[in-house]
């Protein structure tokens, strides 16, 4: 997929998520009033800071979407990682208020009213929210950006939040447990956490440069050292930048090649690894055949810096 199109399918899928979240805001700021339930004001504040989300993500977005220039030579896809990482801020942020209020209404003893408002409210928040976090996953299955898989991580728990709500209505009115609300308001808070620290584990990943997937570095290891003329293949090194993907190894080759030969050789494995990973900036280092560089640098001179050619 060409970078406009990754840029216009997720600027889309962040504005979609505005548009939802502001929608929803406007319910349920209706509904907190109408049935006085902690569920639902915990369901609204987390829809409010959703509004707030959302237009981070379709921040970061967009600036990760910008070209390389001179001042950021490796593009600009970080940007995402850290607008995920400020909607995990804010769910948290989030989680924590609606944790506390919960604790207080359980010790008021504070009663609800007008359950079928909340409950209704909460039935168009669901549909809603569905259909927005279907739109998300077929986005993301093509762009796999980090920014819109954080906001999906989080309306994903927002289908359970409103599933919530309804639950603790009926149990508060209906069966009469008065403590079914803020009880199920603290869960919802320790529910919202747990994501957050989920959906932060892949952008600090991507902002620690982790490693790809060893199933993926085997997939181009193969790829890299299917030429014969390539003798080994070492010092692979792999990260990556919002939807951009970086590698850098040294290939072993024939002491005796020519520098034009040496160079073909290169150009010829570009052309193969941009054929299967295309979204991939590739640096290659020629060495003579058993050379290893920097002997004294321990790093270099481990196992794991000595790829194995796939069979």
């Amino acid at each position: 997929m060409s970078a406009p199109d990754r840029a216009a399918l997720t600027t889309r899928a962040a504005l979609a998520s505005v548009a939802t979240a502001l929608f929803l805001l406007g319910l349920k700021a209706w509904a907190t009033y109408a049935t006085g339930s902690v569920a639902m004001l915990g369901s609204l504040a987390d829809t409010a800071l959703d509004v707030i989300a959302s237009l981070v993500t379709l921040f970061g977005v967009r600036v990760a979407a910008q070209p390389a220039d001179r001042e950021h030579r490796f593009g600009h896809g970080k940007a995402e990682a850290l607008a995920a990482l400020v909607q995990v801020g804010i769910i948290s942020v989030s989680a924590l208020g609606i944790g506390w209020r919960a604790v207080q209404r359980l010790i008021a003893g504070e009663a609800t009213a007008n359950a079928e408002d909340g409950i209704a409210v909460s039935l168009v928040a669901i549909v809603a929210t569905f259909a927005l976090i279907a739109y998300q996953r077929a986005v993301i299955r093509r762009t796999g950006s980090v920014a819109i898989r954080t906001d999906n991580v989080h309306y994903q728990s927002d289908l359970l939040l409103n599933l919530s709500v309804i639950a603790a209505l009926v149990l508060d009115q209906y069966a009469g447990l008065v403590g079914a609300d803020p009880l199920f308001g603290i869960g919802i808070a320790a529910w919202l956490l747990w994501g957050a620290w989920r959906a932060s584990a892949h952008a600090i990943d991507q902002l620690m440069d982790k490693e790809w997937p060893e199933e993926k570095r085997l997939r181009f290891l193969a790829v890299a050292s299917s030429r014969p003329q390539v003798k080994g293949l070492h010092d692979l090194r792999t990260r990556s930048s919002g939807a951009h993907d970086f590698a850098q190894f040294h290939i072993w080759t024939d002491p005796a090649m020519t520098v034009r030969d040496a160079h073909e050789l290169v150009e010829a494995i570009e052309r193969d690894l941009a054929a299967e990973f295309p979204a991939c900036e590739v640096l290659i280092h020629l060495d003579p055949e058993g050379q290893v560089d920097n002997p004294g640098n321990p790093l270099l001179e481990t196992d794991e810096t000595r790829e194995p050619i796939p069979e």
